[in-house]
């Protein structure tokens, strides 16, 4: 790793990052809202895919994805929105993070769509509440839900999928990299690779999802 010396160009001010970056229009500068309107409700109820943001104590920050059938995450009321939680690897990371900050950020995603929706505000935890029954998938119902409580809610622009090209189906190449059992077992080295293969192949692995 390497240290950064007296020469480096870090950027240490907002002074500095405007001057590089510039300043916002009006448009994107007043474009932030505390509430949920009908068109954040129909973009979330659109959306089979959310990244939820989290930070601890100690700032250290974790990122999780969460998807289910489009409209998975629930628009309780203008200022509350629940996302269900499913059977996982059990590290709840970020849910570990809300038990100390109370904090979440969530980018919700449209197949097809390069603009984005953002909702940043309070965050906790619950284990059971009323619409849980309206969260059942295959007859499961979440096992606990993250509720955020909106601080701010913003479109954010379509750039990064432009330059990505993330929905152009001639740009993706998923068998250029190992296959998931090749990855545990290079994270693993002492774990069999067959027993990886065995536990990763796709109609054994879509029984665990619920």
């Amino acid at each position: 790793m390497t240290t950064a010396g007296p020469t480096d160009h870090t950027v240490t001010s907002v002074a500095q990052l405007e001057d590089i970056v510039g300043t916002p229009n009006q448009r994107a500068a007043t474009k932030v809202r505390g509430r949920l309107s009908d068109v954040h409700r129909e973009w979330i109820a659109a959306s089979p895919f959310v990244v939820l943001s989290t930070v601890d104590a100690d700032g250290r920050v974790d990122a999780s994805p969460k998807g289910d059938p489009a409209g998975f995450v629930h628009v309780l009321d203008d200022t509350t929105i629940a996302i269900p939680e499913r059977p996982g690897n059990r590290r709840v990371d970020g849910y570990r993070n809300i038990l100390q900050t109370r904090r979440a950020g969530t980018l919700f995603l449209v197949p097809g769509r390069g603009d984005t929706l953002r909702v940043n505000g309070h965050a906790r935890i619950v284990s059971d509440a009323p619409y849980f029954d309206a969260m059942v998938v295959q007859g499961n119902r979440p096992i606990l839900a993250v509720e955020v409580t909106v601080d701010e809610v913003f479109f954010h622009c379509a750039k990064a999928f432009l330059r990505s090209h993330l929905w152009d189906p001639t740009t993706w190449h998923p068998d250029e990299l190992p296959t998931v059992a090749e990855i545990a077992h290079r994270v693993h080295t002492d774990s069999d690779l067959a027993e990886l293969q065995e536990h990763y192949r796709d109609d054994n692995y879509r029984r665990l999802l619920y």
